[in-house]
């Protein structure tokens, strides 16, 4: 549960340079193409809501689910801004809305959090409950061809808006055995109004998957590989591509 509590105070300062403009009409095509028929969506890791909003501005009826009450309690000040997109308090491991959506996204490499054979299949069992006949679970992962060739390095990110100033360096660690990467996260923030600086750590097991590996962990929850390719670009996946979108639809 602390993972992002700390980290989530500055989550959108931080990410401020991410086009989620961009991101949301590359989904809302892919929706499209794969022929989802209806607005209603569930999105696991609904983060401070900025998908789930823009998804609404499109029509969509998004239902967020977010780990971190910190990253809830951001979006939910923001709901009444546009109704269409709802968020709870809740573990995607676990969660059970008794409700039926037309598809289920999870973004920003949500899945890749979930570093054990039983967590990644706890979550594709959520989503194929949560989703009607043909209904389709999108999201992204880190991807191990990239990760393997590229390999991940020591980053130093700087910004600020009015009121801090933001220095988070991060250090990864490679398990490869395991497909998973530890990114260690040190974030420095000094208020800018009083000079004072906070400085807190939190790491991050990130998990990268093969396509192979993935199939066989949806296969559990009944799902078939519809699609896979770069995430925004659509190209197909290869050694450098870090960022791969999968399809998966539900029997």
């Amino acid at each position: 549960m602390s993972r992002f509590d700390a980290y989530g105070r500055y989550y959108d300062l931080l990410y401020q340079d991410k086009d989620y403009a961009a991101e949301v009409a590359y989904l809302d095509q892919l929706l499209r193409r794969h022929g989802v028929a209806g607005p209603e969506i569930l999105e696991f890791g609904s983060g401070t809501g900025k998908h789930g909003r823009l998804l609404a501005e499109r029509g969509y009826r998004v239902t967020g689910i977010e780990l971190s009450p910190r990253m809830v309690a951001q979006a939910q000040a923001q709901t009444q801004v546009n109704p269409g997109f709802t968020c709870q308090q809740g573990d995607v491991r676990a969660v059970q809305l008794g409700r039926h959506f037309n598809a289920v996204l999870s973004l920003f490499h949500v899945v890749s959090y979930q570093v054990t054979n039983p967590d990644v299949q706890a979550v594709f069992a959520r989503a194929a409950e949560h989703l009607r006949p043909g209904g389709l679970f999108v999201f992204d992962i880190w991807y191990s061809p990239a990760v393997y060739r590229q390999r991940p390095e020591v980053r130093v990110k700087r910004l600020a808006d009015a009121g801090v100033e933001i220095t988070r360096i991060a250090e990864p660690r490679l398990y490869p055995n395991e497909n998973r990467v530890d990114v260690l996260y040190t974030i420095f923030a000094r208020e800018l109004a009083t000079g004072v600086t906070a400085t807190f750590s939190e790491t991050h097991p990130m998990r990268h998957f093969s396509l192979p590996e993935l199939d066989l962990l949806a296969t559990t929850a009944g799902f078939d590989r519809r699609d896979a390719e770069a995430f925004l670009s659509g190209a197909p996946p290869g050694e450098d591509t870090w960022g791969v979108c999968l399809v998966y639809a539900r029997a």
